[in-house]
């Protein structure tokens, strides 16, 4: 008994003894592989090195299969070898589902792999295979969550948004039953952020209501509860301003202003939540603080980016982080304000990136950019417009993705530019690729109303096509959309048609409208559009007292906006009227201020039209022109301008 007692504890420690050696191995080819991987710069080659010399040991399957993970992570991150990537990532999948207890891995496996398939455009791999790690993941609340949230996101991308709101719904459900009120919630705003995109209004307002007592009765992390906020007031503001009610907005915009300055001064104190399942973040801080600079009033500071815990982000939500106060300040034309505010946001994402590579930058990016590009060519700063137009491109260029879901917007922005420099035919294309290439409402009747309004000024060439245009944007009848603002601009082209007509009084009827629904959003430069051309129309009726009733506010507004081409066209006018009634001073004085607006966009217009990317104007098909030829100096007319 005592031979064999002792024979088995001599078996027992020479097992014990090549276990010790195994993990020895293990751990020493680990450390050299992570210490290459993170050398600066990273020595991938030598790590994956490090992690291939894992296999002829035989080890295990539990380390076989987290190796296996561990290569196909390096190699989808570091290098360009997808398909070694795919093959490691799917032998870990299939090996760690034979393993008990092993979630981790398997569902980390799963989530890389998926992507990895989306990022081939194999997306009918990856839909099956998150499914399945979704129905094996119930007993995980924070891998449950996760893919669900990448499954949703998947559809969301796919634009299948009823698919969707589906899954979001679902993980609302779990979240509530595994005790996760907080999650909950992220589960509902983004189901709610993709009703508002599908414009379901009547279930947006019961579903935010929810959320907002959710959000209120919550307690737990001062920064997830401040996030949490932020996503709900983003949904409401977003919801206000594309509908166009830039004063309704107010109220939202100030509750979030100070919510984004609250969340910048708090500490991130790194106590991770007792509950798996509240381990996400909507944004990481880091990205919060663009929006600080963006919706923070003026005189506010910005509070510095604690670092940020490695949580999973709450991808769906992408989406409606839209840069709010350049936006409200664009709509209601504080144009200076909007152009401070975009700079201060760039300067901020230029610093963000050079520390995170995350798409998400570069959105924003993105959207700052289409904003400030439509400043600057109301301000009269069209080269400016030009070259970030063209920086604009280049993102996209960078990003077939991005490119796919601002294609529209860009085509728009290179219209309004063609307009601005009297290209009218480069305009009409421009406009014509935009709707080819939009399925967006709102973007739809944007266009619209500014290809009618190219037609207008072109006279009798596309008589057919306008009034087919203006019927299908009829502000009296079925307007196609909510947007408050776009309704407004609507009865203004349809003023400027009646004017062209010479349909005075249809054409005031038109205009009053435009100024009843401007002033009540205070859409100011809508207000200062009518007014001058009201103060036109009474110029032409020969009503030169009711005429400089009109221009005069509409000159000051211009100044304030600034709008350039307000400002040229009204004191045009001034200078005519004062000269009709005698006021020789006066009309010397305004005909002085036309002659210094007139150098200014002269100037400005040749600058734009020498520039090699004024050659943008003629791109209409494919992905964004790589280099641009030199121009040999401007070809546009700009007398309708004087």
């Amino acid at each position: 008994m005592a031979a064999q007692a002792a024979a088995a504890a001599q078996a027992a420690a020479a097992q014990a003894a090549q276990a010790e050696a195994a993990d020895s191995w293990y751990l020493a080819l680990l450390g050299f592989a992570e210490h290459f991987r993170t050398s600066s710069p990273p020595k991938i080659r030598l790590c994956v090195h490090c992690l291939q010399a894992v296999f002829p040991f035989k080890p295990p399957q539990r380390i076989e299969a987290r190796t296996h993970l561990q290569l196909g992570s390096v190699l989808y991150h570091h290098t360009k070898n997808s398909e070694q990537a795919r093959s490691h990532l799917e032998k870990a999948w299939l090996i760690s589902q034979q393993i008990p207890q092993f979630e981790d891995v398997k569902f980390e496996a799963a989530s890389l792999l998926s992507e990895l398939y989306c990022q081939e455009n194999s997306v009918d791999a990856a839909k099956p295979l998150l499914r399945k790690a979704i129905q094996i993941s119930q007993q995980t609340p924070y891998w449950h969550c996760r893919l669900l949230f990448q499954l949703a996101q998947l559809h969301t991308l796919e634009k299948d948004l009823v698919s969707a709101c589906d899954l979001l719904g679902v993980g609302a459900e779990y979240a509530r039953v595994v005790g996760s009120e907080y999650t909950r919630a992220l589960f509902l705003l983004s189901k709610g952020m993709l009703l508002l995109m599908e414009r379901k209004l009547q279930e947006v307002h019961p579903l935010l209501t929810l959320c907002g007592q959710i959000v209120e009765n919550w307690q737990g992390n001062p920064i997830q509860k401040e996030s949490l906020r932020v996503f709900f007031l983003v949904l409401q503001v977003t919801h206000y301003l594309d509908a166009g009610q830039v004063k309704s907005v107010k109220p939202c915009l100030k509750q979030l202003q100070q919510c984004i300055q609250t969340i910048s001064t708090l500490h991130d104190d790194e106590i991770l939540p007792s509950n798996p399942a509240d381990l996400f973040h909507w944004l990481p801080k880091e990205h919060m603080c663009v929006l600080v600079y963006l919706v923070r009033p003026a005189g506010a500071r910005a509070g510095g980016g604690a670092r940020e815990r490695e949580r999973a982000l709450v991808t769906p939500a992408v989406w409606s982080c839209r840069q709010v106060t350049v936006m409200h300040s664009m709509q209601a034309g504080y144009l200076e304000k909007a152009q401070k505010y975009t700079d201060k946001a760039l300067m901020q994402l230029e610093k963000l990136k050079m520390l995170d590579c995350s798409p998400i930058l570069s959105s924003f990016q993105v959207i700052l950019l289409e904003h400030i590009i439509m400043c600057r060519l109301v301000t009269g700063h069209k080269a400016t417009a030009l070259q970030e137009i063209s920086q604009v491109c280049q993102l996209c260029q960078q990003s077939p993705r991005l490119f796919s879901n601002h294609a529209a917007q860009l085509h728009t922005l290179l219209g309004l530019y063609c307009v601005s420099v009297n290209c009218m035919d480069n305009a009409e294309a421009q406009f014509t690729t935009a709707l080819r290439l939009t399925n967006h409402q709102e973007l739809w009747a944007f266009i619209v109303t500014n290809l009618a309004s190219v037609y207008i000024r072109e006279g009798n060439r596309h008589q057919e096509v306008l009034y087919s245009l203006l019927e299908r944007i009829n502000p009296d009848h079925s307007f196609p959309v909510s947007s408050h603002c776009l309704r407004a601009a609507a009865f203004y082209v349809r003023g400027l048609f009646s004017f062209f007509q010479g349909r005075y009084n249809e054409a005031k009827r038109f205009l009053r409208e435009t100024l009843k629904m401007s002033n009540a959003e205070d859409l100011n430069r809508l207000t200062a559009c009518s007014l001058v051309l009201l103060g036109h129309i009474f110029y032409v009726l020969g009503n030169h007292r009711e005429s400089n009733n009109m221009v005069v506010p509409a000159m000051q507004l211009a100044s304030k906006i600034p709008d350039m081409s307000v400002q040229l066209w009204s004191s045009a006018l001034l200078r005519d009227l004062n000269k009709a009634c005698g006021n020789a001073m006066d009309a010397h004085e305004a005909a002085q201020m036309h002659q210094n607006f007139s150098q200014q966009l002269l100037q400005d217009h040749i600058e734009a039209c020498s520039l090699p990317e004024h050659n943008l104007i003629t791109w209409t098909d494919g992905p964004p022109p790589v280099q641009f030829q030199a121009q040999n100096g401007p070809n546009t007319s700009l007398a309708s301008l004087l």
